[in-house]
């Protein structure tokens, strides 16, 4: 957490940035949109801090230390888990990540619920280029 606080004018400038989902005083939580085209832009060559403004950041306001540590985090967690690891997943969190080693049954069952999920947005990529087909063609 940056020791920067954000007046209430910042707060207003920042929320208005289609890719933040809230900000608070201390804190900007931006949207997994936004995540994922840093990192495609990012593995194109691009750095943190042009990307941000790219995107219609105000990198004074947000401050240079908390764009590059946002990025180097969400690099990480791309590596470790691919686009599910840019998701913001704290609605979803039911409290303290698991430390115990999962079972054999329970490590199926979260790959196989990763499955569907993974199937079901296919599905909704090949229903949407569909819709697009059929308004291109009238």
């Amino acid at each position: 957490m940056s020791k920067k606080i954000f007046t209430d004018k910042e707060i207003k400038l920042l929320s208005n940035n289609p890719y933040v989902k809230s900000v608070s005083s201390k804190a900007i939580t931006y949207t997994d949109a936004f995540k994922q085209l840093f990192i495609s832009e990012s593995n194109q060559g691009k750095l943190p801090r042009e990307i941000f403004e790219e995107c219609g950041f105000d990198v004074t306001v947000i401050g240079v230390q908390r764009v590059k540590s946002s990025g180097n985090r969400w690099r990480a967690s791309y590596q470790e888990n691919g686009i599910l690891g840019l998701q913001d997943t704290r609605s979803q969190a039911s409290g303290r990540p698991l430390k115990r080693e999962l079972t054999l049954e329970e490590k199926y069952a979260r790959l196989e619920a990763q499955n569907n999920l993974l199937k079901a947005e296919n599905e909704l990529l090949k229903k949407i280029r569909f819709a697009e087909r059929g308004q291109s063609e009238k």
